[in-house]
Formats: C-alpha cells, sequence, structure tokens
C-alpha cells in the first residue's frame, strides 16, 4: 500500500480536502448514514445576518460542531438546522444606516412599508459570508432548509404561542416605569437592559428640600436628598425614608439639614453638628417645597411633596433620603401607586423636554443635567455636585443611554412562573455549573415581568387586537386561520409584517372596531420559539416536533444567560412544556494577546478570516478549545496559536510521515499476518493500553462535555507516541529485527493513527479525515463510528511499570546534565529507588538501561544510602537571637547529626548546644538539604530517586567515542542529501583516540549508519559524497560517506 505524502500546511490540507467534501456531498452523506439513529438534538442559536461574523463566533461554533460530530460518529441522527436572526433593532439600525436617515419620525416620514422592505433587503447582506466561514472552519449546519424568523411560517408559530399565552392569563397590559431608549423610541425588556451596562461618568447630586410647616411657610429645616439623575428633579413628587433608620438634625453652614445619621459624616464630613435625632417614622407625612418648579402641576396632586416610608431606602450610600419622580424610576412608580403620588413626565418619546417648559424646554434630558444643577444652585438648594463613574445601562444595539420611564407595554406574567423556571433550570446541566446555579439562577429568582412590546417596525406584530370603543375588549389571534375567520381570505402574498397588518379590521360585539395593538414583539421572543416555529409548529410537522424537543445540547456565549437562554427557558416554562434544553455549555469572551477585550475602537480585533489564513481552521478550532476550558475568557495569541501547531499537528504530522515513509519502503500494509496485540512486545502492549485509556478518558470527558479535559488528554497521548513509543522503536521500523517484531511495530503505530484520527475528527475534521483517508484506504473519517472501549487492550500494571521507568529516565537524564555528561557516553551503573517498591519487568529494564546508557541498574528499598542529610543555616533567622554568637551557632548547627536534622525537617522537635546553653530550633532556623553520597550524582521527585555514579573507564570512554562517531555520521549522511534507506562506505581518519575505539565498535558503527564497507586509518582521502574535520571532545579527526549501490557490495 503507498501511503501519500502529507502536504506542506494544514491550510493546503484543508483547501484539497474542502472540495473533495463538496464533490461527495459528505454533510448530508452523514446525515444519510444516521437517519435511523437516536435523535441527538441540537439547536442552532441564530445569528443576526446583517453584520459580519468575527472571530467569537468561531469558538461557539467549534463548540457546536465539535459535540454534534461526536454524537454523529455515535450513529445518533443530529439535525443541525441552521437559522437566521432576521428582525429588531439590530436589523432596524443596520436600515437607518444604509437609507441615511435616524429615528422614528424620519422613518415614519419615509413610511413605514418602504422602511419595512429595505430591514428586509438587508437581513441577508452578509449571509454568504456566514455560510462561507461556516464551511471554511467547517462548522456543519443544513443551510438547505434554515428557520428565518421573518418567514410566515416563522411569525404564524410565534402567534400560536403569544396566544397560548393570552389564553392561560399570562398577557397583560401595564402602565410601568420601563427601561426606554429615547433614540430607538421604544422600550426594553430587563434582560435585554442586563446586556449593555457601561461604565460612565454621571453627576452625583445633594440637594435641598426646604421642610413646610402645617401653614404651609419654610420651618427652618431642608431635606437633604442625593441623585445621579439631575434631569429628573423637575418631576421630583415624594422623598422616602426608611422607617426603620435614625434620622440626625444637622447644624451645617448656618442651615439645619435631615439626613440618615449614619450618613452625615460621609455627606457633610466632620464639621457637621448633630443636634437632635429621629426615627425615620417620624418623618412620614411631612411636606417640602420644590427644589425646582419648571414642571406644572398636576390636575391630581394627591400626596405630592410629601414625605413617604419605603423598604429600598437604606443608608449605604447617598442620604438615606431618596429622590422620587415615579414617572422616570421602576421603584419609584410602585412607591407612587402605594402612596398616591402624582406622576409628572414632561418629556416626549424622544427624551425631549417639551419646548414650552422653561430652563429645560427643548433639551434632551441628559443634556439638561447642567441646566438643572445650575438652577438647584440660582435657588439656593444646591449642596454639593461631583461626578462619579458608576454602571449605567445603554441600549444593547444602538448603545445609546437608557432612561426608565413610565408608558403603556404589554407584558408577560412570567414573575408567575418564577418557582416553575427554577425547578425547570435545576433540571438543566451547566457547563459550568456555577453559571446555571448562580448567574442565571440569581437572574431567575430576580425575575420581573417580560416587556413584550416594541414602539418599532420590523418584527413579529403583536397578534392582539383591542376595541377602540372598550379598551378590555381584546381578542389575541393564534393562527392567520382565525385572521381569516374575521376578515376573509388573505391571498398567498399575505405579509404578516407593519403595516400591512395594521391594515386588519373589524367589528366588536359592543359595536366598537377592533384594531391591532400597536408594536412589534420583543426580537428575543422570536428566537426563543424556536423550538418550535423551526417546525412551524403546531400547523404541520408535529411528530418532528415532538421528537426535537428538548434540546439534547446548546452552546452560546455567556451574555445569553440574560438573553437567547432566558428567552428559551421563559417561554417553553409558560407554556409548560419544562425547560427546552438539557445540557448547555457557556462560552466566555475572547481576548487580544494582553487580555484586554477585543473592540473596533481599541483596533485590537482580529479577522476570522485572516485567522484561518494564517494557520488554518483546525488550528485555530483546536488552540480555543485546549488552551482553556469554554466557560474562561481565553486570549488569542498567534504565538499560541503556533505553539499548539507546534506541540499537536507538527508532532502527529511527523509520526505519520515517519510511518508513511518505512510502511512504504518495507511494504506493509495490515493485514492478518500481524501478531495479535497480546502476542505483541511489551512497548507495543504498553502503547496499546495507554491507547485504551485514552478512549475511555475521551470518551467519558466528551459525555460529560469536558471538551478541554479530553482533548488535552489526546497532546499528552500524542507526545507519548512520539517521544517514546517511536523514539524506543525506531529500530524496528527499518528491518533491524525479525519480520514479525516488524510487522508489530507498523501494526501497532498505525492502529494508534487510526484511532487518534477518530478520536480527534469532532475537533479537527479536517487533519483527522485527512489522516483517517490516507491510513484507510480513502476512507473518510466522518463516515466511521467513534472509537469504543476495548477492555482486553488494557494493562494497568504495565503502564504503572512505564511510567516508573520515564520517571527514571527524566531523572537520570538532569543528573547528567548536573555533571555534563552526554547521553551517548556510557556510564557503569545507575541506583534506583521506586515508591512501593515496584519490580519493572526486564523490558521495561532495558528501556531505562538504553535511554540513560547504563550497564546496569541496581533497585534499592530505600534512598538512605544514596544521601545525607545537610543543614544550610538562616543566618537572617539566627542573628536576632545570637546576635555575635551567630558564626559560632551556624557552624554547631552544621555539624548536627542527621537523625536531628530528620526530626527537625519532619516538623518534630530539635536542639543544639552552644556555649553549655541548650537552644530549640525553631521553624525557618535553616534549611535541610539532601546530599549525594561520594562522587554519586542523585536526583529524585515524586518518591523515585536516581543515582549515577560519573566514573568513566577506558572501555566506556571508547564507546562514547563510538556513539559520538555514530552522531557526526548521521548529521553528514543527512546533509550530503542521502536517503535513509541508502547503504554507504564510510571512511573514519583519526588519531588513535579515534581511529581505536571506531575499530572497536566497528561493526556497531555501521548497523547503526548503514555502512557496508569501513575503512579506519590516520589520514585518507578519496572520493566521498560527503567530507568533513569533526570535533570529537576536543579531538580532531575527518569522516567521509559515499552512497554505495547494493549489488556492488
Amino acid at each position: 500500500m503507498a501511503y501519500p505524502e502529507f502536504p506542506t500546511s494544514l491550510q493546503d490540507l484543508e483547501e484539497g480536502l474542502l472540495q473533495r467534501w463538496r464533490d461527495e456531498d459528505l454533510f448530508h452523506a452523514t446525515l444519510d448514514a444516521t437517519a435511523d439513529g437516536e435523535p441527538f438534538v441540537f439547536y442552532e442559536g441564530p445569528p443576526t445576518a446583517n453584520g459580519r461574523p468575527g472571530l467569537h463566533h468561531i469558538i461557539s461554533r467549534a463548540i457546536k460542531d465539535l459535540v454534534c460530530r461526536y454524537h454523529t460518529m455515535q450513529g445518533r441522527s443530529v439535525t443541525r438546522i441552521a437559522g437566521w436572526d432576521t428582525h429588531g433593532l439590530p436589523v432596524e439600525i443596520e436600515a437607518e444606516r444604509r437609507l441615511g436617515i435616524s429615528g422614528k419620525p424620519e422613518i415614519e416620514a419615509l413610511g413605514i412599508e418602504a422602511f419595512n422592505q429595505a430591514c428586509k433587503d438587508s437581513v441577508f447582506t452578509y449571509k454568504e459570508e456566514w455560510e462561507r466561514l461556516s464551511e471554511r472552519i467547517a462548522y456543519w449546519l443544513d443551510y438547505s432548509r434554515p428557520y428565518v424568523t421573518f418567514h410566515r411560517d416563522y411569525v404564524e408559530s410565534v402567534w400560536w404561542v403569544l396566544k397560548r399565552f393570552a389564553d392561560e392569563g399570562l398577557l397583560y397590559r401595564g402602565h410601568k416605569s420601563v427601561p426606554y431608549c429615547p433614540r430607538c423610541g421604544t422600550a426594553l425588556s430587563s434582560h435585554e437592559v442586563a446586556q449593555g451596562y457601561e461604565d460612565v461618568e454621571d453627576p452625583s447630586l445633594t440637594f435641598l428640600a426646604p421642610v413646610l410647616a402645617a401653614d404651609g411657610s419654610h420651618d427652618g429645616r431642608y431635606f437633604a436628598v442625593w441623585t445621579t439623575t439631575p434631569w429628573t428633579v423637575p418631576s421630583n413628587v415624594g422623598l422616602a425614608v426608611h422607617a426603620g433608620l435614625t434620622y440626625a438634625e444637622v447644624e451645617f453652614e448656618g442651615r439645619r439639614l435631615l439626613l440618615a445619621k449614619d450618613r452625615v459624616e460621609a455627606v457633610l464630613g466632620e464639621s457637621a453638628r448633630i443636634v437632635a435625632e429621629l426615627p425615620g417614622a417620624d418623618l412620614e407625612g411631612l411636606r417640602y417645597g420644590r427644589p425646582i418648579d419648571v414642571v406644572p402641576e398636576p390636575a391630581h396632586l394627591g400626596n405630592a411633596w410629601t414625605v413617604v416610608l419605603e423598604d429600598f431606602v437604606s443608608a449605604d450610600d447617598g442620604t438615606g433620603i431618596v429622590h422620587m419622580a415615579p414617572a422616570f424610576g421602576a421603584d419609584d412608580y410602585a412607591a407612587g401607586q402605594r402612596h398616591d403620588l402624582p406622576l409628572l413626565r414632561p418629556i416626549d418619546d424622544a427624551g425631549v423636554f417639551h419646548a414650552d417648559l422653561p430652563e429645560v424646554g427643548g433639551m434632551f434630558v441628559k443634556d439638561a443635567d447642567e441646566v438643572v444643577i445650575e438652577g438647584l444652585r440660582e435657588r439656593g438648594f444646591l449642596l454639593r455636585a461631583t461626578s462619579e463613574v458608576h454602571s449605567y445601562p445603554h441600549c444593547w444595539r444602538c448603545r445609546s443611554p437608557l432612561i426608565y420611564m413610565a408608558r403603556d407595554s404589554w407584558f408577560a406574567a412570567t414573575s408567575t412562573r418564577k418557582e416553575e423556571m427554577l425547578a425547570n433550570n435545576a433540571q438543566v446541566s451547566w457547563y459550568p455549573p456555577e453559571v446555571g446555579e448562580k448567574r442565571f439562577g440569581e437572574w431567575l429568582r430576580g425575575n420581573v415581568d417580560w416587556a413584550l412590546s416594541r414602539d418599532r417596525y420590523w418584527g413579529t406584530p403583536l397578534p392582539g387586537w383591542v376595541c377602540d370603543a372598550d379598551p378590555d375588549h381584546v381578542e389575541w389571534l393564534g393562527s392567520f386561520a382565525e385572521l381569516e375567520e374575521r376578515v376573509g381570505p388573505l391571498g398567498d402574498d399575505f405579509d404578516p409584517h407593519r403595516p400591512f397588518i395594521d391594515e386588519f379590521t373589524w367589528e366588536c360585539s359592543c359595536g366598537g372596531t377592533f384594531r391591532r395593538t400597536p408594536g412589534v414583539v420583543d426580537v428575543w421572543f422570536d428566537s426563543g420559539s424556536m423550538p418550535y416555529a423551526q417546525w412551524h409548529y403546531p400547523f404541520e410537522n408535529e411528530e418532528e416536533f415532538e421528537g426535537h424537543f428538548p434540546a439534547d445540547f446548546i452552546c452560546e456565549g455567556l451574555d445569553q444567560t440574560r438573553g437567547w437562554f432566558y428567552s428559551l427557558m421563559a417561554i417553553s416554562t409558560l407554556l409548560g412544556r419544562g425547560p427546552s434544553f438539557r445540557n448547555v455549555v457557556v462560552n466566555d469572551l475572547i481576548l487580544d494577546a494582553e487580555g484586554q477585550k477585543m473592540s473596533k475602537s481599541r483596533g485590537n480585533t482580529v479577522d476570522p478570516w485572516d485567522a484561518v489564513a494564517a494557520h488554518g481552521a483546525d488550528a485555530v478550532r483546536w488552540y480555543l478549545i485546549t488552551v482553556s476550558n469554554p466557560w474562561v475568557p481565553k486570549r488569542y495569541d498567534d504565538a499560541g496559536v503556533r505553539e499548539a501547531t507546534r506541540k499537536f499537528f507538527d508532532t502527529l504530522a511527523n509520526t505519520y510521515r515517519f510511518f508513511a515513509m518505512y510502511a512504504s519502503i518495507e511494504g506493509w500494509a495490515p493485514s492478518d499476518a500481524d501478531p495479535r496485540p497480546e502476542d505483541r512486545p511489551v512497548l507495543d502492549r504498553w502503547l496499546l493500553s495507554g491507547l485504551e485509556g485514552l478512549t475511555r478518558t475521551v470518551r467519558d470527558e466528551l459525555d460529560g462535555y469536558q471538551l478541554t479535559r479530553a482533548y488535552r488528554a489526546v497532546i499528552e497521548f500524542v507526545d507519548d507516541l512520539s517521544n517514546w513509543y517511536v523514539r524506543r522503536s525506531r529500530g524496528r521500523f527499518w528491518g533491524n529485527t525479525d519480520p514479525a517484531d516488524t510487522r508489530a511495530a507498523f501494526a501497532t503505530l498505525h492502529e494508534a493513527l487510526v484511532e487518534v484520527s477518530l478520536l480527534v475528527a469532532p475537533v479537527t475534521p479536517f487533519f483527522a479525515d485527512w489522516l483517517h483517508r490516507a491510513l484507510t484506504e480513502d476512507r473518510s473519517v466522518h463516515l466511521e463510528r467513534y472509537p469504543e472501549s476495548r477492555p482486553e487492550r488494557r494493562d494497568e500494571a504495565l503502564e504503572d511499570e512505564m511510567a516508573a521507568a520515564r520517571a527514571l529516565v527524566s531523572l537520570g537524564r538532569a543528573a547528567r546534565e548536573e555533571v555534563r555528561i552526554r547521553v551517548r557516553q556510557p556510564l557503569r551503573t545507575l541506583q534506583a529507588v521506586v515508591p512501593g517498591a515496584l519490580e519493572l519487568r526486564e523490558e521495561v529494564l532495558e528501556s531505562v538501561r538504553d535511554e540513560l546508557n547504563v550497564k546496569d541498574i541496581a533497585f534499592l528499598s530505600s534512598a538512605q544510602g544514596l544521601v545525607h542529610l545537610e543543614a544550610r543555616p538562616n543566618y537572617r533567622a539566627l542573628g536576632p537571637r545570637f546576635g555575635k554568637s551567630t558564626n559560632d551557632a551556624a557552624q554547631v548547627i552544621r555539624a548536627l547529626d542527621g537523625s536531628v536534622l530528620a526530626a527537625y525537617r519532619d516538623g518534630g522537635e530539635a536542639h543544639f548546644e552552644l556555649d553549655g546553653e541548650r537552644h530549640r530550633l525553631e521553624p525557618g532556623d535553616l534549611e535541610v538539604v539532601e546530599a549525594a553520597e561520594g562522587d554519586l550524582v542523585v536526583r529524585s521527585e515524586n518518591g523515585h530517586t536516581v543515582a549515577l555514579d560519573p566514573t568513566l573507564d577506558d572501555d566506556l570512554r571508547a564507546e562514547g567515542m563510538a556513539r559520538e562517531l555514530v552522531n557526526r555520521i548521521q548529521r553528514l549522511r543527512k546533509d550530503s542529501g542521502l536517503e535513509v534507506t541508502d547503504r554507504i562506505r564510510l571512511g573514519i581518519f583519526g588519531p588513535d583516540d579515534v581511529s581505536g575505539p571506531a575499530s572497536a565498535w566497528r561493526e556497531f558503527i555501521a548497523g547503526e549508519t548503514l555502512a557496508v564497507a569501513v575503512e579506519i586509518a590516520a589520514d585518507g582521502a578519496g572520493e566521498w559524497d560527503g567530507f568533513r574535520e569533526v570535533d570529537l571532545d576536543g579531538i580532531s579527526a575527518h569522516i567521509g560517506v559515499a552512497r554505495v549501490e547494493v549489488d556492488d557490495v
């Protein structure tokens, strides 16, 4: 069998396979091959295709693809339906940019129909790029039948979900203070708000409100009130205090101020003098004068400008007195409802103060901050104005600062199902668990009702029609058929979007007219409905839906705990279907090489195409999976990707090259002539045992979604394969042993390479497929089954022995380096200690002897005879206690008996005598070190100890010279362009110190260098393919090599 040559780069390998996969339609072939298998349900979180994909999309797509490929290779039927998120603010803002317009007035001037057409035209701007990148990074998705959120079928399923909510009494219209984007002109949901917090510098303002007496006059005191939103002060109608707090009346700069006692020093400093104290409850009902009166009084005053009691007030910050403007805060609004406080909302939907107001008229709210502060200063009510950096919510799409504003909205009563959501979440396996328990769990525990309606244009229209004569008459429609029952046939070209849907009306029984409630649905409701809408459930595909709910697996970024993860969970819970996913892997941010968050403004983003072009898709995937767990923020570093490539891909590719070259030379192919595994040498059985352990580990870790641990285990195995097995077996592959041994070596290495290709196929689909095809006569790895455990291969006792042997080899090499004796120089003896007195079989011992180039190994029960304990006094610790006698104390300590030092090292008491006095050795007085006995070189670690005798005699020096000659001859062969199989004529020319050992070791040198004739002399000349002078430990010599035909010998 001829084994193909490995490509020059991963990029070339991948580009070649991409075309083959297209020609073979390999993705659909995998779907067909597993069509009858047990379903493994995967939900694709839909991206928005009006923006380009980024590097961060590769990590989530690599994880998704890995898990799906793994289960496909186990025979599971994995339906990978692609999806596109095509509604909502992300699309609208991009359409505005393209049209050169901004804001709702300009949209409505253009016309909703034209604007929505522009939105529809833009949603697939980068669809081809998304699909090309998916193909290039081998993220297999079925784009032949994607779910698209603006499609009629999808919209109809979303209507069905909303109708189910309405039927269960879970939809209601409310007037609440909701987060609102004045730039986009719409309310946002709490989970949208949670995605857009930014650190900003805002005013920090403490103002005064005069306390009024019963007759309405100023009683000489002032409430000190704190806020970070000065623009809301004109809308102030109440102050809140806590009944359980103690408040102080304070004399400060000629005025008497009221504030929480615990805040006096923080707010006013040490100069403030407390003249009285009173409980917060005593402040209830006190009236105060308006600090700034630019907004007209409302018709219904209620309890305006009075002090009320509220539990949300604290003395942790501010003054302990909370300014309340119920039109602009959720807590304020709720308190206003409880205490009959009026609602002052002097701004329009764009966040601009009404033009007829003095001082602030026509100003955007945030721009009015300074004007309000100056107005308070002029009125004598400004106590202090500074600024502070705090976390403030911004629109998750347009990045404008949000305001809280009382508005009419439609809500889903998610808070009434909080306990069910928590119970459903407890059934989900989160990776990592703490995201589910803490971040997502705490989000659910603090659940508030979902503000569903958006005052926008391009989205799923709310399917609720409200009677214009009686707003309590509401009809929710759950299908287009229900709409047809009311308005007649819709026609084949029916478009359920605005403005067309807004035209449908019908009579109410009360005589009014049903008109659609304005607005569209939160775009997160669209994506959260995908388990149903991707099948157009319940209108068709009921069996497919039931067989694909819930998802076995989903994966997205950490931010989706407030987004898609929440919308999936909330909708399925309110539908009474339990959790909509069973397992979720969360990936965190990709940072730049310096650990900074990537952003266009910083200029530190990495184009995914550039990353793939530089390293190859498999290398990027491998790096992102193995560098750290998916849920840990990870630095993207080109140097890191190159290092990952070197350690894994280059090592495995070089191992394949070695195998392919010698298998081709020897004409080896798998056959029944290969010895059975149990009949193969120890080294083969050790590798196959490790391969079995690896397969078990990888399967167990992948089953538990521990992707990083799974493939780090592969890295360790590949290192063992290359740097121990192949290196220890080299001679077996080029026919230096009997044919059965050679076949055993090839069969073992072939089995390991094939199985590794199968194990890594989910994470490195290109590399694994090329390798598997090269080894198996062009069978695609992606049509194979994932390796199963074969327990008969495992020999843990052998693995323990080989692990001990490798530990001894590592220590022995370190001991050689300490005395600067190369491994090519043989040594006479090695003494060793192995934990538990583990006995090593002869074949394993031979590995140690060969690797360390020692003649004999003697095993000891302990290292006691190899080392003795010595004391190193700590002068810094001894000096303060012994003063001028410190040197004398140190000398005595150095001379302490080993038993005393052993007791001290093990934490026991130890003493010494100085000038007739007994002193206790304190911790830190000295360091106890092990020193080798005599000339031995000793190294120890984890219970393993080696002791090398570095003494050289003439025989050892001669053998060492022979091995040095072999090393230089092999280099000359390579540099002379000889093939590894070429036989040569060899010349060695030098003084007796060279020619003597060369003659004594002639047969060894000839065998190692494939020399069929060896000339050894003091000097020489002749025709050589390669000839050079070499330095052999300070001795000059010459060597020559010439290729010969075997028939000429």
